[in-house]
């Protein structure tokens, strides 16, 4: 057994010598294996070769082949996921999730595009394709799943569970099919491990004990139960070893028990046929081919073994001896006479006979040396009869395809001398077909590098082979045959030189002349008519043999043929190779004879032709039968000689002179032409050299050439670009004077617009203005006139008052009202003023905001129109304070005036004060109350005229001192009119002069008729004085405006 320590290497051969039998191109060559340290191997048992393909870096829990894509597998690993590897780029393909647990198989639908994951809390299936989970499976806690997996050759999945029940589900829809019912009793165990045969109908399951339970899924019934020898008390592990010929109903079971020992029994007999593994050396679990050629199993130590089944089923599929036996006389033979004698051909122990005065003594007999030549050829190893296979062969006229290989190596009895192929396989490349590739272009490379060193092996071996042209011709056959063995594939070449080919190069480097001649006389002798017509057309051996021999029938004839043709030759003596030269030539008798150019002899021998090989075949055995003595190669040629163990014989039947003095000279040449090669590397270095110097100064020289042109072409082009230059500055100059005459236009423009819309709103303001004037003007005309009539009716109520003194008290609680009427009148103007102000200040606000967004230009206009419009505000400030200095000078005449009246009229009311006693009480508790709501008036009004405020006072000091004394107060109306300006602060300003006009009627008594008369004089003189006034300030207003409208607009630098 040979041995490969991977030793922490990523890749290397497997073994140093391919073991035998050796494994062909197809499914199950390759080998997955995982280690607890996440190290992931793929072993190529096909070209002997290992490589590490992933490091996961954790260990691996399940691992799966066999996808859509050949190149990628399948890993589970101890973080319950799953990833996809390439074996090729050695690259993460996908990454699945999904698991609570650790994975404990995985299984791939036969088409590779789905796969199902098992854990024992769940299964779950998964598209390969987009790598995305389609379902999962839940169970309940109490029954865990024990495995989940699809069931060959049919879309059904079979999921198994800890209580031994067996669900089969339809893929397609997941629905349920079918379940397998409970076994029998007196035979119930815990399922543990299953396996099902390659076509899906038989189910085997097992468990904690030695028996195996059978079950038929198409039945859905329990076969048979088997019970496994005593020593297997529990099944670990349960696999069909597949066949190729059983179509899928495999028959023998592997079984890896407790013991670590895996025996392989016959379901159906029930015998076991073989077992792997020891106690010392014991197998943790296993793995078998898709084909059923190797066993892997992970020992114990940690170690990784591989079993060949063809192996270990040798000795059960070896033959039985043959029946017939010889007796033969021994009796004329002197042997010593305490010796038994016994003749056997077997080479078995066999039991002696019991004779008298002797004791019973057993040996292992062997062969009598002088057995004779017809057994000893019939002998062959692996337990093969050579007269059997040639009858097998004349009855079939072929070898079964299946064991044809094996067929050949024991009629070839192939050494498999290891150690000495490997010896020359060391050796490396022979010089003569380093260059193969160039006179035959193979397009598999396998197949070429398996050429390559088969022929460079034959070429070590004996130096004639590295010299004969035709010897790639006549090994490629063999190459194609065994390209997967190459020790086979050398020692059936190296036997077919030896023993069909003897003779072949004692003219070398001619053809083999004498072998041609025997060729030609078998000829003559069969058809001379055919030898003949060839002489005549001067087509001699070589034409018509030698294609034939030098290619070993390789170009005439298909694979199916030519296997056909060498099971007949390796199953006779090599003569029968002539003969079979003979019989095609024979055979092709028609068309030759209708052949008559050399050309045309060439291309038929080199060429298939419509050819039965059948009747070749008869035809050289007829020529073996029929050729005379004299002339039959049979006598000629020695009988087949096997190639020695151990070490491979000498070939040395060619003239060696001649092959030395090629390999000499060929050596000589190679030599001359290696020193010719490196003289002439020399030169062409020294010419390269030279001319790369003058290459390089003609370079300088150029690029000097160049510069200069192109600092002429640069100066040039920056004169032309400065000319441009400056046209474009003049250009530009000339756009920007342009452009500053339109934006001065622009400016211009605007300004005037803004100008337009300034006079329009001075007009319009001014227009506001003249109307708040007028407005103002009539209103206090319509006072005054009010005042006058007030006067009057006052004076008319006295006299009434007189007569009518209850009707005056009615008809003064009805003026109060309309007194307090009057006062909520004035407070609602003075809100709507309020209102009016701060819409005012709004817009002023959202101008402003406007007028921010302007450019530059247009905020310098805005700052000198703002400047315009404080100088004309301050101006209408002045005049406001003008008028208001005017209005208070006129407020104190007119408070001389009441201060006069109101000293009259507390003589009047001291006069009246016992007749009005309780009346003024009443009054008294209403008065106290209006003071209230007047200090709280007074106390909000902060912008009144401080002189105003001291002349009340008074007034109310007054009145009060009246009221105590007279017990008669009539209340004084204050009128408070207040002129709000946001950006400069204005001051309130009173809106009427008529403030204490209407207190005269309750003050005049009719004593006093020549004071009320010139009261009424000094209030009309008065009025009129106001009248006066107002128009003053209003002719004086508008000349000031128009004269300062434009002269405070001027354009600043």
């Amino acid at each position: 057994m040979q041995r490969c320590d991977l030793g922490g290497r990523e890749q290397g051969p497997i073994w140093h010598r391919k073991p035998s039998p050796a494994a062909r191109q197809g499914s199950g060559d390759s080998l997955l294996a995982g280690d607890h340290q996440g190290n992931i191997y793929v072993f190529n048992l096909n070209g002997n070769r290992f490589n590490l393909v992933q490091r996961t870096m954790q260990a691996c829990t399940a691992l799966a082949f066999n996808l859509r894509r050949k190149t990628e597998f399948l890993v589970a690993l101890a973080d319950y996921s799953i990833k996809c590897f390439d074996t090729e780029t050695k690259e993460l393909v996908s990454w699945m999730r999904g698991h609570d647990s650790s994975v404990s198989s995985i299984s791939v639908h036969g088409s590779g595009r789905y796969a199902i994951t098992t854990s024992p809390d769940t299964a779950q299936l998964w598209d390969l394709d987009t790598f995305q989970r389609k379902r999962k499976l839940n169970v309940r806690r109490s029954v865990s799943i024990q495995k989940v997996f699809f069931l060959p050759l049919s879309n059904t999945i079979l999921s198994c569970f800890k209580d031994n029940s067996v669900f089969a589900w339809e893929f397609d829809t997941l629905q349920c099919k079918y379940q397998l019912p409970t076994p029998v009793e007196g035979s119930v165990f815990l399922y543990k491990v299953f396996a099902i045969t390659r076509d899906g109908r038989i189910f085997v399951a097992g468990g904690k004990s030695n028996h195996l339970h059978l079950w038929c899924l198409e039945s859905k019934q329990l076969l048979r139960i088997i019970q496994m020898p005593t020593k297997v008390r529990a099944v670990r592990h349960l696999e069909f070893l597949p066949d190729s010929f059983d179509g899928g109903s495999n028959q023998v079971l592997g079984v890896l028990s407790q013991d670590n020992i895996m025996r392989f029994i016959n379901i159906e007999t029930c015998k076991l046929l073989f077992d792997i593994g020891s106690h010392e050396e014991g197998i943790s679990t296993a793995a078998i081919s898709p084909n059923g050629r190797y066993i892997a199993s992970v020992m114990e130590n940690g170690s990784l073994n591989l079993y060949s089944v063809q192996a270990l089923t040798q000795e059960v599929n070896k033959p039985p001896p043959p029946l017939f036996k010889v007796v033969e006389d021994w009796s004329k033979c002197k042997l010593g006479a305490n010796k038994l004698k016994v003749r056997v051909t077997s080479g078995r122990s066999e039991r002696p006979w019991k004779s008298r005065g002797s004791k019973i003594q057993t040996r292992s007999l062997k062969p009598q040396v002088n057995t004779s030549l017809e057994n000893k050829e019939n002998e062959l190893p692996g337990g093969l009869n050579k007269k059997r296979l040639q009858a097998l062969l004349k009855g079939f006229g072929e070898y079964p395809a299946k064991y044809r290989m094996f067929v050949w190596r024991s009629l070839l009895q192939l050494p498999e001398n290891h150690l000495a192929f490997s010896s020359l396989i060391d050796k490396g490349t022979h010089s003569a077909f380093v260059h193969i590739q160039n006179e035959y272009p193979i397009k598999s490379r396998k197949l070429l590098r398996v050429l390559q060193r088969t022929l460079s092996a034959l070429a070590h071996w004996s130096a004639i082979f590295g010299e004969t042209p035709y010897i790639p011709l006549l090994a490629f056959p063999f190459v194609k045959l065994f390209q997967n063995n190459q020790l086979i594939c050398f020692e059936v070449v190296a036997t077919v030189v030896v023993n069909f080919c003897q003779r072949w190069f004692e003219y070398f480097p001619n053809p083999p002349v004498n072998v041609l001649s025997m060729v030609e006389n078998i000829l003559a002798h069969h058809d001379k008519e055919l030898l003949q017509h060839l002489i005549k057309c001067n087509v001699t051996s070589q034409v018509y043999a030698w294609p034939l021999l030098e290619t070993l029938f390789s170009e005439v004839l298909t694979r199916e043929e030519w296997l056909k043709v060498f099971d007949n030759i390796f199953s006779n003596h090599p003569s029968y190779f002539l003969m079979v030269v003979v019989a095609y030539v024979i055979c092709s008798r028609a068309p030759l004879l209708h052949c008559n150019q050399t050309e045309d002899f060439e291309y038929f021998f080199h060429h298939r032709n419509n050819l039965d090989i059948n009747v070749v075949i008869k035809e050289a055995y007829h020529l073996m039968e029929s050729t005379p003595v004299d002339i039959h190669p049979q006598h000629m040629l020695d009988d087949f000689i096997p190639l020695t163990k151990g070490q491979y014989p000498v070939f040395n039947k060619y003239p060696k002179f001649i092959v030395d003095y090629q390999t000499q000279e060929r050596e000589r040449i190679r030599q001359d032409e290696i020193a010719y090669l490196r003289e002439r590397q020399l030169v062409h270095e020294l010419e390269a050299k030279a001319q790369e110097r003058k290459v390089e100064d003609e370079t300088w020289y150029r690029k000097q050439e160049l510069l200069q042109e192109a600092e002429e072409q640069r100066r040039k082009m920056l004169l032309e670009e400065e000319e441009k230059l400056a046209e474009q500055r003049q250009r530009l100059a000339a756009v920007k004077r342009e452009l500053k005459v339109k934006e001065l236009q622009l400016l211009d423009a605007a300004r005037r617009r803004f100008l337009k819309y300034q006079q329009d709103q001075r007009q319009m303001e001014l227009k506001r203005l003249d109307d708040e004037i007028a407005r103002k003007a009539s209103v206090r005309e319509q006072e005054t006139a009010a005042a006058a009539q007030d006067v009057e009716v006052r004076q008319m109520e006295l006299e009434s008052q007189r007569q009518h003194f209850e009707q005056h008290l009615i008809k003064d609680q009805e003026t109060v009202m309309q007194e307090m009427k009057g006062e909520i009148d004035t407070s609602r103007r003075k809100a709507d003023l309020e209102d009016h102000l701060v819409q005012k200040l709004m817009e002023v606000d959202r101008e402003e905001k406007q007028k921010a967004r302007m450019v530059a230009e247009e905020n310098l206009a805005k700052a000198e129109q703002k400047c315009v419009d404080t100088d004309w505000r301050m101006q209408a400030l002045h005049k406001l304070r003008c008028e208001d200095q005017d209005r208070e000078e006129h407020y104190k005449e007119i408070a001389k005036l009441l201060h006069d009246n109101r000293v009259k009229e507390a003589e009047l009311l001291r006069a009246l004060k016992e007749a009005e006693e309780k009346k003024w009480q009443e009054v008294t508790q209403k008065k106290a109350q209006l003071e209230a709501e007047q200090k709280a008036a007074a106390a909000a009004d902060e912008h009144r005229k401080q002189f105003l405020e001291d002349e009340m006072n008074d007034a109310l000091e007054l009145a009060e001192k009246l009221q105590k004394e007279d017990g008669y107060f009539e209340r004084l109306h204050d009128l408070k009119a207040g002129h709000a300006e946001t950006g400069l602060g204005f001051q309130q300003v009173p809106k009427s002069g008529n403030v204490c006009l209407n207190d005269l009627s309750a003050s005049e008594s009719s004593s006093h008729g020549r004071r009320r008369e010139e009261l009424a004089c000094k209030e009309w003189e008065l009025m009129a004085e106001v009248r006066r006034l107002r128009e003053k300030l209003t002719s004086r207003a508008r000349t000031r405006h128009s004269a300062t409208r434009f002269s405070a607009t001027k354009w600043t630098p």
